[in-house]
């Protein structure tokens, strides 16, 4: 979790939290995410269920969360650029990003579904939302609400329908592919 995020926490809180975290990690790693029970993760983390419901409300809370990350990762890897944006050169983040995800695979699809729906595709839209629309501000763009839904909307589920095995591509060919459309939806609303 980053530092702005954990700031003025109460360190056991955030402690608690990033164990639970991690032994969700962990149990996704052997098994997918609807077979993991909180047993499981209490146990693996080291604390009582008592306390894994003072902090979240179910798995799939836990999961959102614990795959916060990889939300964060994946705006700062379409936002990696610097200047005027060229379509036929991705950030290097935005294939680092794609190569990246493999590990927590199964735990993705799991809350991401094939299309871009799910409580991870909610958490990366919005977000996604927010971002562009600052970065076409920075950039003395009109606000555009269109675009900033289509940039959400596209890289959303580009991103779900290829962990789900929709589009077979390579990372750096799918994020050849990603930014060509991403900087097409700025160019369609100047």
């Amino acid at each position: 979790m980053s530092d702005d995020l954990t700031a003025g926490q109460d360190p056991r809180t955030v402690r608690t939290r990033g164990r639970l975290r991690d032994a969700l990690l962990a149990e996704c790693a052997a098994q997918p995410l609807e077979k993991v029970s909180v047993s499981a993760v209490v146990r693996r983390a080291g604390v009582g269920r008592a306390t894994f419901y003072l902090h979240y409300e179910d798995l799939q809370a836990l999961a959102v969360d614990a795959c916060a990350e990889v939300v964060r990762d994946a705006v700062e890897a379409v936002h990696a650029y610097e200047g005027i944006p060229d379509p036929e050169a991705p950030p290097s983040a935005l294939a680092q990003f794609f190569t990246s995800v493999t590990a927590h695979a199964e735990l993705y699809r799991g809350l991401l579904q094939a299309g871009g729906s799910g409580p991870l595709a909610e958490l990366l839209h919005r977000e996604l939302r927010t971002r562009s629309r600052l970065e076409r501000d920075r950039a003395g763009l009109r606000h555009s609400q269109a675009a900033d839904s289509a940039v959400a909307a596209t890289f959303t589920g580009l991103f779900a329908d290829w962990l789900h095995g929709l589009i077979d591509a390579e990372p750096d060919a799918l994020s050849r592919q990603v930014w060509r459309l991403l900087i097409s939806i700025h160019r369609t609303f100047p």
